[in-house]
């Protein structure tokens, strides 16, 4: 089994949880109330910052050029496609800038606070456990629903769109392959911190979920 899968395993009912959720079936189907969609958006704009941050001290830590090039590639579309997307979701639902400057709810800041903790750790394998948390979570809700109505509005399917198909895989099978590859040169000491990261970080995606659906929390 690889190291990955077993990470799963150890927090199993919180990940079914995060990848199944409510929240996620209603916004593929289009039935998601767009008050939710709306504080959904406002709050997940807020990790772009700590991300990108993340996922860039992650790409310093990488062993080799090699190692850290689909993750500068990924970096840049984050920055870029994923970034335009808010905005033009923004604006086409109407999110004034006064609404998007809202302070972090808590589930957010928790989230936040994990990966300015993980990035400053300087442990690689730390940084990891987060990253393959954050898109291989919503690889495994997304791909679900790689079918829908083409009817569905953008701010919808697009984030769909967004977190599945061959590209946003290779993201998730490059950060997977990297903690794999790591995982059995680690001491029982950091295996047991990435662990702990590891399960922390699903428990993030569970809650923001849940806050995401109650616009709460």
């Amino acid at each position: 089994m690889r190291p990955t899968e077993h990470l799963v395993q150890t927090v199993q009912a919180d990940w079914d949880a995060a990848i199944n959720h409510a929240f996620c079936k209603e916004l593929a189907e289009g039935t998601l109330p767009l008050d939710k969609m709306r504080w959904y958006l406002v709050q997940d704009h807020k990790f772009i910052d700590q991300f990108v941050r993340l996922l860039a001290t992650a790409i310093a830590h990488a062993p080799t050029i090699e190692d850290g090039r689909p993750g500068a590639a990924f970096l840049a579309m984050v920055t870029s496609t994923e970034n335009t997307y808010f905005l033009r979701s923004f604006e086409a639902l109407d999110v004034s800038t006064a609404q998007q400057a809202v302070p972090p709810a808590p589930s957010t800041k928790a989230f936040q606070d994990l990966m300015e903790q993980v990035r400053h750790s300087g442990q690689y394998e730390q940084m990891l456990s987060v990253l393959v948390v954050a898109e291989w979570t919503y690889l495994s809700w997304a791909e679900q629903y790689e079918v829908y109505d083409p009817k569905l509005p953008f701010w919808f399917s697009e984030w769909i769109d967004l977190h599945c198909g061959a590209g946003f895989e290779g993201v998730v099978a490059y950060l997977r392959t990297q903690l794999d590859t790591l995982w059995p040169n680690l001491t029982a000491a950091q295996q047991d911190k990435a662990t702990e990261v590891f399960q922390a970080a699903v428990r993030c995606e569970r809650a923001f979920f849940d806050a995401s659906y109650a616009m709460d929390g």
